[in-house]
């Protein structure tokens, strides 16, 4: 059954595709309120005043920086935060590491204190 068609209306308005246009309209509008209020709500990203020279986000000593210190870094965790397993693991990995070339480098200058005092006492 057809419905006949009153003057000076567009065809497409009572097609299914008129429908179709409708749904399409409706989801934008959706979509355009969904984001508005997700931006407001969570904005665009979290500004960082700059540090000041020398300063550190984090704690950590002035001085030389060993496997302890970086296994008692800890960091802020936020919404947009991380995977606190996975910056624990390499926070580890990076302390043991640190703790193997220190020890490495006592021993070399342990070693060359040795050789330079044999040195010495050959002369």
């Amino acid at each position: 059954m057809t419905v006949p068609l009153r003057a000076g209306r567009a065809a497409w308005l009572h097609a299914p595709v008129g429908t179709a246009l409708i749904y399409l309209l409706v989801v934008g509008v959706v979509a355009a309120v969904v984001f508005g209020i997700a931006a407001a709500v969570f904005g665009r990203g979290e500004e960082l005043a700059p540090l000041a020279p020398g300063a550190t986000p984090t704690r950590l000593p002035a001085g030389e920086i060993g496997g302890d210190d970086v296994r008692e870094l800890r960091f802020q965790q936020v919404v947009r935060g991380y995977r606190m397993a996975e910056v624990d693991w390499v926070l580890d990995r990076l302390a043991d590491e640190l703790d193997r070339l220190t020890d490495e480098r006592d021993g070399l200058v342990g070693r060359l204190a040795e050789l330079e005092s044999r040195q010495e006492e050959t002369r």
